[in-house]
């Protein structure tokens, strides 16, 4: 694996179970994800899109086939902010940020850095229930970003974020529509800013075109790459624009096929 490669899948599988009872979800996946790039995952339901997010994360093992990440932190974002409801919008961010080791005295100072990076800084003694579902998601993204990024390096707080691999999993996809396109510019502001490398799940199409520079489309359960399309159009881009749509609709067409092969 070369510094070229941020993430690398090579043959993966993951099956649930064992005899005649085990279910394949992931069957020889192998994808090569490079720093700083924005990979949208697209595929039916069940077809293994959250479970390679998870092997990625370190939170389930393959069952074959090998992840190297090259040393990178890692951060899964999911549909649900899962904010502690107890601790304000600061308390939720320091926890976080002690998890990763940060000491107390500079927790807060953090917490406010990273509430300013999403555009927050105003709701930091807020608690879950008096923010917006899209501003919970920004909480969410800030958190995230806190345990990648405040990784202690002698003592002190490395500010890189070159090596940080975000995986979002749906995070969008149970806000409307105009929530979900500003939290689109939010997110890209943040990956372009950060150099950060993203791979984001979701089942809207035109979303994975609005944000990805590639869309990987996985097959029915098992989940394999069956195809993978190249989003050359400039940024930014517009999730209702003309060269987007037509792209979706491609990617549509492919994905249809997909789903009605493994209907057959």
């Amino acid at each position: 694996m070369t510094a070229a490669t941020a993430v690398r899948l090579s043959d993966v599988s993951k099956a649930f179970g064992a005899g005649k009872a085990s279910l394949l979800a992931l069957d020889q996946v192998s994808l090569d994800v490079a720093p700083g790039e924005f990979v949208c995952l697209l595929g039916a339901s069940g077809c293994g899109k959250s479970t390679l997010l998870n092997l990625v994360a370190d939170l389930d093992r393959p069952s074959a086939g090998t992840i190297d990440k090259n040393g990178a932190r890692v951060a899964l974002m999911f549909q649900e902010p899962a904010l502690f409801p107890w601790l304000t919008v600061t308390g939720n961010l320091e926890l976080a940020l002690k998890m990763r080791g940060v000491p107390r005295q500079d927790r807060r100072g953090k917490a406010a850095e990273l509430l300013e990076s999403v555009h927050l800084g105003g709701f930091a003694k807020r608690r879950p229930h008096e923010l917006s579902g899209g501003m919970r998601q920004r909480v969410a993204l800030a958190r995230a970003l806190a345990l990648t990024v405040e990784e202690q390096q002698n003592g002190k707080d490395s500010g890189d974020t070159s090596g940080t691999v975000l995986l979002m999993d749906e995070p969008f996809g149970a806000l409307d529509a105009m929530t979900r396109d500003l939290l689109h510019d939010e997110i890209e502001r943040i990956w372009r800013t950060r150099g950060l490398t993203v791979l984001f799940v979701t089942h809207n199409v035109r979303e994975a075109v609005r944000l990805g520079d590639r869309v990987v489309l996985l097959s029915s359960r098992p989940g394999r790459v069956v195809e993978e399309f190249p989003v050359p159009m400039d940024r930014p881009r517009r999730i209702d624009a003309p060269d987007v749509a037509a792209l979706a609709a491609s990617i549509t067409d492919r994905l249809r096929e997909e789903v009605g092969r493994h209907g057959a």
